[in-house]
């Protein structure tokens, strides 16, 4: 059997460069060689693409494009060539590809500016088609059409750097303290604060506006954080349902990757009834925002334990300890099989 050349695009220009990395490393390492000829494709942090030959240590101390062995590398814009082009001292190289494996988290890359770039070259991919990508990464666009779909959102506000002030204090008094501040189009919580005054409220749209132009502000839901991982397009294969404690603050950048003081919890501390429904409730949302391929539908459960939307993550932290490989080997699905099975879904559509 021919192998299938597959690119894996990592690095990139978002706050989420280094999970990139990470991730990229354990997706290289369990593409199984019998199958797949790889292409490792680095973006730097400031745009530029590179053809990346050298080994896996230099993504993971993050001095792959200082190898003597980079070039610049292009992924070609006639739909049909389905190829990258190389440039080598003046000379164009040119690869065919039969499928990108993004890892790319973030702006720039699970946003659907890549997946739209690939679109037009009539390229194959792994995950979420553009529309999907981009309205996942939109957390006020995701909750509106979540809550159109008839699934329980919490209250929210967007707002710009023209926002009326009184609108905003309108919105506090309605919902009450503490309240999320989220920049709308970022990943693993950065920029997002919990306010418990007016002060920290407008403190934290200062800070969450650094990161984007617009900014969502929303309810405290009492309760907890349950995950499920999705795999699939029609047929939808869900992982066991996982949860994380909190113990104080919430699950900020820094707890996500360090766990200090948070834990995961896998199997969630549920009954199957309640296992079930968050299971059934995610793959609602899943289908709702248009996702296929893979996607992370995170999910709050309250004190009656109603299960209130949180966010979706089409392209979620890929390591071989993240959450979302870890929930379906739970389930009964090793990592190799989930890398078979999201490039059979990218080729077949």
């Amino acid at each position: 059997m021919e192998k299938k050349v597959v690119a894996v695009i990592f690095g990139g220009e978002s706050s989420e460069y280094e999970v990139s990395l990470k991730s990229a490393c354990s997706v290289i390492e369990n593409l199984d060689t019998e199958k797949y000829s790889v292409i490792k494709i680095g973006i730097t942090r400031d745009g530029k693409w590179l053809r990346y030959n050298g080994n896996l240590d230099k993504i993971k101390n993050n001095t792959w494009f200082l190898d003597n062995g980079c070039t610049k590398v292009m992924i070609s814009p006639s739909k049909g060539d389905r190829e990258i082009i190389e440039i080598k001292s003046n000379v164009l190289i040119h690869t065919k590809i039969d499928i990108v494996f993004p890892i790319l988290h973030g702006k720039n890359g699970e946003d659907g500016t890549l997946q739209g770039l690939l679109e037009i070259s009539g390229i194959r991919y792994v995950g979420c088609n553009v529309a999907a990508s981009s309205i996942c990464m939109d957390k006020d666009y995701a909750h509106k059409i979540v809550g159109y779909a008839g699934f329980d959102v919490p209250n929210s506000l967007a707002i710009d750097h023209q926002t009326d002030e009184k609108e905003i204090n309108d919105f506090a008094e309605n919902v009450g303290y503490p309240i999320y501040v989220k920049p709308a189009k970022e990943g693993s919580s950065i920029g997002i604060t919990k306010s418990k005054n007016k002060y920290e409220l407008f403190k934290g749209i200062d800070e969450a506006l650094k990161f984007d132009d617009k900014v969502v502000l929303e309810e405290n839901i009492n309760g907890f954080e349950v995950g499920c991982a999705i795999l699939g397009k029609d047929d939808l294969i869900v992982g066991t349902v996982d949860e994380i404690e909190v113990p104080s603050g919430f699950f900020d950048f820094k707890e996500k990757y360090t766990l200090e003081h948070s834990k995961i919890h896998l199997p969630a501390r549920i009954d199957n009834k309640l296992s079930e429904k968050i299971k059934e409730t995610a793959k609602g949302i899943y289908r709702a925002l248009g996702c296929s391929g893979l996607s992370r539908v995170d999910m709050f459960v309250d004190e009656k334990n109603r299960i209130v939307f949180n966010e979706v993550n089409t392209l979620p932290g890929f390591t071989t300890g993240s959450r979302f490989p870890n929930m379906l080997l739970h389930s009964g699905i090793e990592y190799k099989e989930i890398l078979d099975k999201l490039i059979e879904l990218g080729i077949q559509e």
